[in-house]
């Protein structure tokens, strides 16, 4: 018997019927790179012939970089054109921010993409088949109106982050439509790009970012580079840009990797994001680890559309950083204290989901 056999099966189930509840007819790609367990492409595919759809696969080669940065591993021609005629993806391999992956997100309105980008059975099995989505969805969207509706968010850590900034606002007062507050809850049943679940991600007002960011989880950037980080480094942020990088050797690595784009988006936060997956651990794949319960997840580099309206910002690479054990304060009251809610309803929930 394979490792975790009945447990996959159960979780293509629920990826096909409850995840993107996929209908009869429909055309549904499968990408899968070179490191991809073919156990997950060969179950997924099976559980959407089973429900009526039409599942299609596509094995390329595993890309030497991230974002565009991949776009030169990649069958760009092939990608682009299946998934421009694609009624819903779900993506194993690693295509996120790169060329196929915007071409279809541009031009094929009614995609419904799931990012599983770098993942194994062990992950999908403790972050999807055992999580309890829909008390998830009710915390993450609690928490998604309270930030919204919130002027000024701080984030401190114990080891040292302290950082803050406003959230964009229109003329009257209200939260600006095209500064999407993303609360990942693991569903792909609409059109657009979706996330596994357990991340609140959004992009705050940028020009007002200041303070410090301590990383003291794990790191991603450049060639996929990083993993759990084993000093900590830490950031100093005037204005959204950062304008100093400390730390010992992997600090460095990173700072040089980041200005060798030689562009100065690399350099610039691109959203935050509180990790909420409760079957989520910290084991160097960001996949799962910007999701590792009470976390705090800085993006830097390109901003996805998904986040800031209509068009995102462009830039040749995303970084993504972690920081442990965060207390998020909304206009001056914790929402959480090194990873603990202390609102009450939302205490509850987190409760029921075992944290």
């Amino acid at each position: 018997m394979d490792y975790y056999e009945f447990e996959v099966g159960k979780l293509a189930s629920k990826l096909v019927r409850e995840i993107f509840k996929l209908k009869p007819g429909e055309e549904f790609v499968i990408t899968a790179d070179t490191r991809t367990d073919p156990r997950l492409v060969e179950s997924t595919a099976g559980a959407a012939h089973a429900v009526g759809a039409k599942p299609v696969v596509i094995w390329y080669t595993f890309p030497l970089g991230w974002g565009q940065s991949a776009d030169p591993n990649l069958p760009i021609n092939v990608l682009s054109g299946a998934l421009t005629g694609a009624d819903a993806w779900v993506e194993f391999g690693i295509l996120l921010f790169a060329t196929p992956y915007r071409v279809a997100m541009r031009e094929n309105k009614k995609l419904r993409y799931l990012c599983l980008g770098g993942s194994d059975v062990d992950l999908l099995v403790r972050n999807i088949g055992r999580v309890d989505h829909i008390t998830l969805k009710k915390l993450m969207d609690k928490t998604s109106e309270m930030i919204k509706n919130s002027k000024h968010i701080r984030f401190t850590t114990p080891a040292g982050t302290d950082l803050e900034f406003d959230m964009p606002k229109t003329a009257d007062g209200q939260h600006d439509p095209n500064y999407i507050v993303g609360g990942d809850d693991g569903y792909a049943d609409k059109p657009g790009s979706h996330m596994m679940c357990g991340q609140l991600a959004w992009s705050p007002k940028m020009d007002t970012i200041n303070g410090k960011i301590v990383l003291d989880g794990a790191l991603v950037y450049g060639n996929l580079a990083g993993g759990i980080i084993k000093e900590p480094i830490t950031l100093t942020i005037k204005a959204g840009e950062i304008v100093k990088v400390d730390g010992g050797r992997e600090a460095k690595e990173f700072e040089r990797t980041m200005k060798a784009y030689n562009h100065p988006q690399m350099l610039r936060l691109a959203h935050t994001a509180i990790g909420l997956n409760p079957g989520a651990k910290l084991t160097g794949n960001m996949l799962e680890d910007e999701r590792f319960w009470g976390s705090t997840e800085w993006g830097i580099g390109n901003i996805d559309p998904a986040l800031i309206g209509p068009d995102g910002v462009d830039a040749p690479g995303h970084c993504d950083a972690i920081c442990l054990d965060s207390s998020v304060y909304l206009d001056g009251k914790l929402l959480t204290k090194e990873g603990k809610f202390l609102v009450p309803e939302l205490a509850e929930l987190a409760k029921k989901l075992g944290k």
